[in-house]
């Protein structure tokens, strides 16, 4: 009899950050215990396609074992939209047995579809626990700008910026940035809204620069923030759990280039991780706490990082943002953070499948059915 946990890990993904979810896939699929968990693959192509493949019981070695091109066939190859998401139906919750075929699934998805709240959204509609944040805070933490207005409410400090639609920069982008020029100066960052790992970020020292970098940005979302620049340090915090999380010890990140890119993360492998962070006990608390209050300001759940700038005129700290689904590469900081605070990889993957199954029994004392 087959006592291991089932565990759909989902992973590509319709989004700028499909390849680094392959790399976080096959990260976790390396560092898992098969003694205690089988694995069913759900690939989701760069055009939104999904593709299932068989239960992997041993590890893998290279992304393109992730592609499950040898289990496409007429019918999923490019499914509808309705038919995309018959594989996951069908196979999670009963297989020929009538048992349930998925015990939590466990998304790798980074950016848009996957991050910010979608994807956790069809999980709820299908009654599957999930490892990683709810619908609300996964949204809250894509969108830098409804994240911000939440940290100013809950009075966690931060830089000054700026947002704007696609349809605004059109209607009048001289009035913007005329504002930008004005109130934040230059150089300054201009970013999309909803996307991470840095996709789609420029840095901009003129005018012309700006508009380059604006339509750089709105190519991956349809809107843009822009914000000042902050001479400071980058601290980053892993904040674990539910209803009582824990925070990491703090690590700082010494970029390889201007400022810490796609590249710098994800392909040279250049900047250094200080981990922990050089400063004194009294801010390293400082800063943990803060983490702590980002975490419960977006009703996290599972998992997030969160990163600060420590100016370096005043030593105060600057929330950034926060990250509710931080990548597992092994050159990625939320594992090294736990690492150094004494849980191993191993561990934090046990840790976070145990988190996702006790918010979901914890769900299930929700009365939905309400009889006047």
């Amino acid at each position: 009899m087959n006592n291991k946990l089932r565990v759909g890990l989902v992973y590509g993904g319709k989004s700028g950050e499909h390849d680094v979810s392959l790399q976080t896939a096959l990260a976790v699929i390396q560092a898992l215990d098969f003694e205690k968990y089988e694995i069913k693959p759900f690939y989701i192509t760069k055009y939104g396609d999904w593709v299932s493949g068989k239960a992997i019981r041993e590890r893998i070695e290279n992304k393109e074992q992730l592609l499950l091109q040898q289990e496409v066939t007429v019918e999923n190859s490019r499914p509808s939209s309705v038919q995309a998401l018959t594989p996951l139906f069908r196979t999670a919750l009963e297989d020929q047995a009538g048992e349930s075929a998925i015990d939590v699934m466990f998304p790798l998805l980074h950016g848009t579809f996957g991050e910010d709240g979608t994807i956790q959204g069809l999980f709820e509609m299908a009654d599957i626990p999930y490892v990683g944040a709810g619908v609300l805070a996964s949204a809250v933490g894509m969108d830098k700008v409804m994240m911000k207005k939440l940290f100013a409410e809950a009075g966690i400090a931060q830089c000054m910026y700026r947002y704007f639609t696609r349809y605004q920069w059109k209607q009048d982008a001289s009035y913007y940035i005329t504002e930008i020029e004005v109130t934040l100066g230059y150089p300054c960052f201009v970013k999309p809204a909803n996307l991470g790992s840095s996709v789609g970020i420029s840095k901009a020292g003129n005018r012309e620069e700006l508009i380059a970098a604006i339509e750089e940005a709105l190519r991956f979302d349809r809107k843009v923030i822009v914000e000042e620049m902050v001479d400071g340090r980058e601290i980053e915090v892993a904040v674990l759990g539910n209803d009582e999380p824990l925070a990491s010890v703090p690590g700082e990140i010494v970029a390889s280039n201007d400022f810490y890119d796609y590249r710098a993360k994800y392909v040279d492998g250049k900047s250094a991780l200080v981990i922990p962070a050089e400063m004194p006990d009294a801010q390293k608390e400082e800063v943990r706490e803060l983490a702590l209050r980002a975490y419960a300001a977006i009703d996290g759940s599972g998992l997030s990082r969160v990163d600060f700038f420590l100016e370096k005129h005043n030593g105060q700290f600057l929330i950034n943002e926060i990250n509710t689904m931080p990548g597992f590469t092994p050159i990625s900081m939320y594992p090294m953070l736990w690492q150094e605070s004494g849980k191993s990889y191993q561990e934090l993957l046990d840790d976070l499948i145990r988190f996702a199954r006790e918010r979901y029994n914890d769900k299930q004392q929700n009365q939905y059915v309400f009889d006047v």
